[in-house]
């Protein structure tokens, strides 16, 4: 079925996407939900193309405390190594009378003059043995100071902190339906203003007998907003001017689509804009379901509670006739 026959032809196409084209080069979705892209770049060598102090400031918090706790415990047990490859005779105050003993003490030695805290007892008296803890004590300091600016720059790395529902939604909109999905920002004392919102979606036609990705800005009931301190639900009407009017679920899961959603705002607190992104495709649109309220006035009535835990509470409604 040639889908793009399903499209208005007058509708204005967004090449600036980025994406291209051609249907038969891409594989699954284009943004994950957690707004990375998905893609994997080739061609050129690993170690190129690989970058430590981007990963590490873009690491999941667990994987970035892990990857700490796991080089700490590995460089002290390469040192350990070492000093026993010199040999024990080349450190003063050893007391161990068994070779598990020896290891854990000349262990414990390396981690104390890597963190050059040296307590005393045990110190290095022949040559190789004061190389090695030269060299250690100059990699702990350098070690500290890397580990330093990459928890400062987790730290002072503006973030956009937005929460976004599972699913978007088809629902009846006034005297039509909608597209529509909504998001919130979900830390305290934290809030975005003049914040942007753009929605572009992907869908495959066929061109000539071929396949090809057709892109288009969504038009939006509204696209920015002057603060954020709620959720905010982002509607599209399905009209004549909607690349999805006519479709259904079977039509956009033969058609492939998918929402990019692209939020940008200037966050107060680091003076600065943020962006996050997110995407939805076919099988995370929901027909016929309209989202539940997600706040309350407080029982003293002195103020308006946000109930994050209701952001993906959605209630059946009626198809449209």
């Amino acid at each position: 079925m040639a889908l793009h026959k399903r499209v208005n032809p007058f509708l204005k196409i967004n090449n600036d996407t980025g994406f291209g084209t051609n249907a038969n080069s891409y594989g699954g979705r284009f943004i994950n939900r957690d707004g990375t892209f998905n893609i994997r770049k080739e061609g050129v060598p690993f170690m190129t193309r690989f970058s430590i102090y981007h990963s590490m400031l873009n690491l999941p918090r667990w994987k970035f405390i892990g990857v700490i706790v796991v080089f700490y415990f590995s460089i002290n047990l390469f040192y350990t190594l070492l000093y026993l490859l010199a040999g024990t005779d080349q450190l003063q105050g050893l007391i161990a009378e068994s070779p598990w003993r020896t290891f854990k003490e000349v262990y414990f030695f390396s981690t104390e003059t890597f963190t050059t805290v040296g307590y005393g007892r045990v110190n290095p008296v022949g040559d190789w043995a004061n190389l090695i803890a030269a060299i250690e004590a100059m990699s702990g300091f350098l070690s500290f100071a890397i580990a330093t600016g990459l928890i400062y720059g987790r730290f002072a790395k503006p973030r956009a902190y937005l929460v976004f529902s599972d699913f978007a939604l088809v629902s009846p909109y006034q005297d039509k339906t909608a597209l529509m999905f909504r998001f919130a920002s979900y830390k305290e004392n934290h809030m975005l203003t003049n914040v942007e919102v753009i929605v572009t979606i992907g869908l495959q036609a066929i061109e000539n007998d071929k396949p090809v990705f057709k892109f288009y800005s969504l038009n939006l009931e509204r696209s920015r907003v002057d603060s954020l301190p709620m959720n905010f639900t982002v509607v599209h009407p399905i009209d004549e001017n909607s690349p999805l009017n006519g479709f259904g679920f079977e039509d956009m899961k033969t058609a492939d689509v998918e929402l990019y959603v692209l939020i940008r705002g200037f966050d107060d607190v680091y003076s600065n804009v943020v962006i996050q992104r997110t995407s939805y495709i076919y099988d995370e649109i929901l027909f016929n379901r309209k989202f539940m309220p997600m706040y309350r006035e407080s029982d003293d009535g002195k103020t308006t509670i946000l109930e994050l835990s209701k952001l993906n509470e959605t209630m059946e409604t009626d198809p449209p006739a």
